[in-house]
Protein backbone atom coordinates (compact mmCIF):
# COMPACT_ATOMS: atom_id res chain seq x y z
CA UNK A 1 0.00 0.00 0.00
CA UNK A 2 1.37 3.43 -0.94
CA UNK A 3 1.54 6.32 1.47
CA UNK A 4 2.87 6.93 4.96
CA UNK A 5 1.06 6.45 8.24
CA UNK A 6 0.28 9.44 10.45
CA UNK A 7 0.03 9.14 14.23
CA UNK A 8 -1.06 11.86 16.64
CA UNK A 9 -0.91 11.36 20.41
CA UNK A 10 -2.41 13.85 22.87
CA UNK A 11 -1.97 16.72 20.41
CA UNK A 12 -3.10 20.12 21.66
CA UNK A 13 -2.63 23.42 19.83
CA UNK A 14 -2.99 26.97 21.09
CA UNK A 15 -3.35 30.43 19.61
CA UNK A 16 -1.79 32.48 22.37
CA UNK A 17 -3.49 31.28 25.54
CA UNK A 18 -6.53 29.92 23.75
CA UNK A 19 -6.52 26.16 23.17
CA UNK A 20 -8.03 25.41 19.75
CA UNK A 21 -7.15 21.69 19.49
CA UNK A 22 -7.60 19.55 22.60
CA UNK A 23 -5.71 16.29 23.15
CA UNK A 24 -6.30 14.68 19.77
CA UNK A 25 -5.37 11.01 19.42
CA UNK A 26 -5.49 9.77 15.84
CA UNK A 27 -3.94 6.87 13.94
CA UNK A 28 -4.16 6.96 10.15
CA UNK A 29 -2.84 3.94 8.28
CA UNK A 30 -0.65 4.28 5.20
CA UNK A 31 -2.86 4.83 2.17
CA UNK A 32 -6.01 5.74 4.12
CA UNK A 33 -8.22 8.62 2.98
CA UNK A 34 -9.57 10.62 5.92
CA UNK A 35 -11.98 13.58 5.78
CA UNK A 36 -12.01 16.15 8.60
CA UNK A 37 -15.35 17.92 8.87
CA UNK A 38 -16.81 20.43 11.31
CA UNK A 39 -17.67 24.10 11.60
CA UNK A 40 -15.26 26.91 10.81
CA UNK A 41 -13.01 27.69 13.76
CA UNK A 42 -13.21 24.19 15.23
CA UNK A 43 -9.46 23.56 14.89
CA UNK A 44 -9.26 21.54 11.65
CA UNK A 45 -6.86 23.81 9.77
CA UNK A 46 -4.67 24.31 12.84
CA UNK A 47 -4.31 20.54 13.20
CA UNK A 48 -3.17 20.16 9.58
CA UNK A 49 -0.73 23.05 9.92
CA UNK A 50 0.71 21.45 13.06
CA UNK A 51 1.63 18.32 11.06
CA UNK A 52 3.75 20.51 8.76
CA UNK A 53 5.25 22.63 11.51
CA UNK A 54 3.43 25.71 10.26
CA UNK A 55 1.75 25.98 13.66
CA UNK A 56 4.37 25.57 16.37
CA UNK A 57 2.44 26.15 19.61
CA UNK A 58 1.80 22.42 19.94
CA UNK A 59 1.91 19.85 22.74
CA UNK A 60 1.88 16.10 22.21
CA UNK A 61 3.46 14.03 19.46
CA UNK A 62 2.91 13.90 15.70
CA UNK A 63 4.62 11.14 13.73
CA UNK A 64 4.67 10.74 9.94
CA UNK A 65 5.97 7.45 8.60
CA UNK A 66 6.97 6.58 12.15
CA UNK A 67 9.32 9.57 12.29
CA UNK A 68 9.12 12.55 14.67
CA UNK A 69 10.10 16.10 13.69
CA UNK A 70 12.19 18.27 15.96
CA UNK A 71 15.47 19.12 14.26
CA UNK A 72 15.82 21.18 11.09
CA UNK A 73 16.71 18.04 9.13
CA UNK A 74 13.65 16.19 10.47
CA UNK A 75 11.36 19.07 9.52
CA UNK A 76 12.93 19.20 6.05
CA UNK A 77 12.15 15.49 5.60
CA UNK A 78 8.59 16.02 6.90
CA UNK A 79 7.92 18.75 4.37
CA UNK A 80 9.19 16.59 1.52
CA UNK A 81 7.07 13.69 2.77
CA UNK A 82 3.88 15.78 2.96
CA UNK A 83 2.28 17.53 0.00
CA UNK A 84 0.16 20.54 0.99
CA UNK A 85 -2.84 22.25 -0.57
CA UNK A 86 -3.58 25.35 1.54
CA UNK A 87 -7.00 26.86 2.09
CA UNK A 88 -7.59 29.81 -0.26
CA UNK A 89 -4.07 29.60 -1.73
CA UNK A 90 -2.50 33.02 -2.09
CA UNK A 91 -0.94 34.16 -5.35
CA UNK A 92 1.85 35.91 -3.46
CA UNK A 93 3.50 39.25 -4.09
CA UNK A 94 5.99 38.02 -6.67
CA UNK A 95 5.04 37.38 -10.32
CA UNK A 96 5.39 33.60 -10.05
CA UNK A 97 4.16 31.81 -13.14
CA UNK A 98 1.86 28.77 -13.09
CA UNK A 99 4.57 26.67 -14.75
CA UNK A 100 7.08 27.68 -12.08
CA UNK A 101 4.72 26.66 -9.28
CA UNK A 102 4.10 23.30 -10.96
CA UNK A 103 7.85 22.74 -11.40
CA UNK A 104 8.41 23.37 -7.68
CA UNK A 105 6.63 20.06 -7.00
CA UNK A 106 9.79 18.16 -7.92
CA UNK A 107 8.08 16.36 -10.82
CA UNK A 108 7.28 19.10 -13.31
CA UNK A 109 6.11 16.73 -16.05
CA UNK A 110 3.62 14.89 -13.80
CA UNK A 111 2.32 18.20 -12.44
CA UNK A 112 1.94 19.62 -15.96
CA UNK A 113 0.05 16.53 -17.09
CA UNK A 114 -2.26 16.85 -14.09
CA UNK A 115 -2.79 20.52 -14.92
CA UNK A 116 -3.85 19.47 -18.40
CA UNK A 117 -6.38 16.97 -17.00
CA UNK A 118 -7.70 19.71 -14.70
CA UNK A 119 -8.03 22.12 -17.64
CA UNK A 120 -5.42 24.63 -16.45
CA UNK A 121 -2.52 23.32 -18.53
CA UNK A 122 -2.78 26.20 -20.97
CA UNK A 123 -2.14 28.68 -18.13
CA UNK A 124 1.53 27.71 -17.66
CA UNK A 125 2.80 31.15 -18.70
CA UNK A 126 0.27 33.10 -16.65
CA UNK A 127 1.27 34.82 -13.38
CA UNK A 128 -0.57 33.34 -10.41
CA UNK A 129 -2.14 36.65 -9.44
CA UNK A 130 -4.07 36.76 -12.73
CA UNK A 131 -5.94 33.50 -12.02
CA UNK A 132 -9.42 33.10 -10.62
CA UNK A 133 -9.87 31.33 -7.29
CA UNK A 134 -10.98 28.15 -9.01
CA UNK A 135 -8.06 28.19 -11.45
CA UNK A 136 -5.58 28.73 -8.61
CA UNK A 137 -7.10 25.84 -6.67
CA UNK A 138 -6.76 23.53 -9.68
CA UNK A 139 -3.13 24.56 -10.16
CA UNK A 140 -2.32 23.79 -6.53
CA UNK A 141 -4.02 20.41 -6.90
CA UNK A 142 -1.90 19.69 -9.98
CA UNK A 143 1.22 20.69 -8.04
CA UNK A 144 0.23 18.24 -5.29
CA UNK A 145 0.00 15.47 -7.88
CA UNK A 146 3.58 16.32 -8.83
CA UNK A 147 4.67 16.27 -5.18
CA UNK A 148 3.23 12.76 -4.75
CA UNK A 149 4.98 11.64 -7.93
CA UNK A 150 8.20 13.07 -6.48
CA UNK A 151 7.84 10.91 -3.37
CA UNK A 152 5.46 12.62 -0.95
CA UNK A 153 3.58 9.90 0.95
CA UNK A 154 0.99 12.14 2.62
CA UNK A 155 -1.30 14.76 1.09
CA UNK A 156 -2.74 17.36 3.44
CA UNK A 157 -5.49 19.38 1.78
CA UNK A 158 -7.50 22.23 3.31
CA UNK A 159 -10.85 22.83 1.56
CA UNK A 160 -9.35 21.93 -1.86
CA UNK A 161 -12.69 22.09 -3.70
CA UNK A 162 -14.22 25.18 -2.07
CA UNK A 163 -13.73 27.52 -5.06
CA UNK A 164 -14.92 25.00 -7.67
CA UNK A 165 -18.33 24.43 -9.25
CA UNK A 166 -20.11 21.09 -8.85
CA UNK A 167 -18.40 19.42 -11.83
CA UNK A 168 -15.04 20.77 -10.73
CA UNK A 169 -15.56 19.48 -7.21
CA UNK A 170 -16.31 16.00 -8.49
CA UNK A 171 -13.28 16.07 -10.78
CA UNK A 172 -10.96 17.27 -8.01
CA UNK A 173 -12.33 14.70 -5.56
CA UNK A 174 -11.58 11.93 -8.04
CA UNK A 175 -7.98 13.15 -8.45
CA UNK A 176 -7.44 13.57 -4.68
CA UNK A 177 -8.75 10.17 -3.68
CA UNK A 178 -7.04 8.40 -6.57
CA UNK A 179 -3.49 9.37 -5.61
CA UNK A 180 -1.13 6.73 -4.18
CA UNK A 181 -0.75 8.62 -0.90
CA UNK A 182 -2.34 8.94 2.52
CA UNK A 183 -4.94 11.71 2.32
CA UNK A 184 -6.07 13.97 5.16
CA UNK A 185 -8.53 16.52 3.82
CA UNK A 186 -10.45 19.28 5.58
CA UNK A 187 -13.70 19.65 3.68
CA UNK A 188 -17.34 20.69 3.72
CA UNK A 189 -17.79 18.90 0.39
CA UNK A 190 -20.04 15.89 1.05
CA UNK A 191 -19.12 14.24 -2.23
CA UNK A 192 -15.42 14.34 -1.35
CA UNK A 193 -16.08 13.10 2.19
CA UNK A 194 -18.09 10.16 0.84
CA UNK A 195 -15.10 9.08 -1.24
CA UNK A 196 -12.92 8.86 1.87
CA UNK A 197 -12.43 5.75 4.01
CA UNK A 198 -13.17 7.58 7.25
CA UNK A 199 -14.97 10.77 8.21
CA UNK A 200 -14.01 12.59 11.42
CA UNK A 201 -15.68 15.65 12.91
CA UNK A 202 -14.04 18.38 14.95
CA UNK A 203 -16.07 20.45 17.40
CA UNK A 204 -14.48 22.94 19.81
CA UNK A 205 -11.08 21.37 19.23
CA UNK A 206 -12.15 17.80 19.96
CA UNK A 207 -12.21 15.01 17.39
CA UNK A 208 -14.75 12.21 17.02
CA UNK A 209 -15.26 9.53 14.40
CA UNK A 210 -18.41 9.87 12.30
CA UNK A 211 -17.85 7.07 9.78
Amino acid sequence: MDGLGVCMAEVSCRHGRQEVVHEVDLDIAAGERVALTGTNGSGKTTLLRAVLGLHRNVDGRIMVGGRPAGTAAEWAWRRRACAWIPQRPAAGRFPLLVGELLASSGEAQEAAQAAGRLRVGELADRPLHTLSGGQLQRVHLARAVGCVAAGAGVLLADEPTAALDFDGQSEAAEVLTGLPATLIVVTHDRGLAQRCDRVLEMAAGRLREVR
